[in-house]
């Protein structure tokens, strides 16, 4: 990982929970100028093993696995060297600290597993990066632009349970200034990000951009979008983000859905999750935040 010195392209799979997926596209001299890994636990690891796609043999240390499957270099993270129970948030430090675990590499490309990329990695940095001076470049969301609105969803949907967790992280960041999108945040075009593809420049302000993003992540949860704005506005000096229109994401890479899993509903207090509510929002911090954003403010 230490000699990667050029472009990483990174993801993850943890608790057998997405399938390895080829890029496609790739230039002919792009295998060997990029690197390509592919973060897995025991758990993806066996079932890998058992269907015959991985056989990982122990390195002389007797500590992970390492392994090819086509295009990417497979490491085995053991359960003992993991440093959350959560997967999600194991996967938070794969997708946010590239940085730290390839010190010497130049630019950096996630890819969340869900995820097919279809456009060569050197073309992505090249045209969403370094064309436009940017320290990162991430796909705006599709439908929602302030990150109040996302987190309504997160909770309506279930892509975490526990909405009063939720409620409260909210609750945090208006009290702390939070401000519903507006074209006084341009160039910025919107709060929310689609992160399932995140291509950055590793320099000082992407990675202190991405080091105070995780840090949000692990006090609350590993939805990053929730925290993106929040942290992005509240930086200074400001991060230069290429957020890139839907219609490009959808030319760069091809979504899949995940392994289906019983009782698979996100994470949080599964036992006691329910839908979001207007009581989420009367009498809340957000309530002016609400408001504004849905142009009824008097202000």
């Amino acid at each position: 990982m230490e000699n990667c010195r050029g472009v990483v392209v990174a993801s993850a799979i943890f608790n057998d929970y997405d399938k390895i997926r080829q890029p496609m596209g790739l230039g002919a001299g792009t295998l060997a100028t990029a690197c390509f890994f592919m973060f897995v636990d025991d758990a993806t690891r066996r079932v890998l093993a058992r269907h015959g796609i991985l056989t990982v043999a122990q390195d002389a240390s007797g500590g992970g696995g390492a392994g090819t499957v086509g295009a990417w270099r497979v490491v085995t993270l053991r359960a003992g060297e993991l440093p959350y129970e959560s997967p999600a948030m194991n996967g938070v430090v794969a997708k946010h600290l590239l940085h730290r675990l390839f010190p010497n590499a130049r630019f950096s490309v996630w890819v969340d597993a869900k995820m097919q990329l279809t456009a060569d990695p050197l073309l992505l940095v090249h045209a969403l990066l370094v064309g436009r001076g940017a320290d990162m470049a991430v796909s705006r969301h599709p439908f929602n632009v302030h990150t109040v609105e996302e987190a309504v969803a997160t909770a309506r949907w279930r892509k975490w349970g526990d909405v009063e967790a939720v409620r409260a992280q909210m609750e945090t960041y208006c009290a702390n200034g939070l401000q519903p999108w507006s074209p006084s945040k341009l160039p910025y075009p919107s709060d929310v990000p689609d992160t399932a593809i995140i291509i950055r420049r590793h320099g000082l302000a992407s990675d202190l951009f991405s080091c105070l993003l995780f840090n949000e992540l692990e006090a609350f949860n590993p939805r990053d979008q929730l925290a993106f704005a929040y942290v992005r506005d509240q930086m200074s000096p400001k991060v230069n983000i290429n957020m890139f229109e839907v219609e490009v994401f959808e030319h760069i890479a091809v979504e899949y859905r995940h392994n289906l899993k019983p009782d698979a509903r996100g994470g949080g207090k599964q036992g006691v999750t329910r839908m979001a509510s207007s009581r989420d929002i009367t009498g809340s911090s957000c309530e002016r935040h609400l408001l504004k954003m849905w142009g009824e403010s008097a202000e």
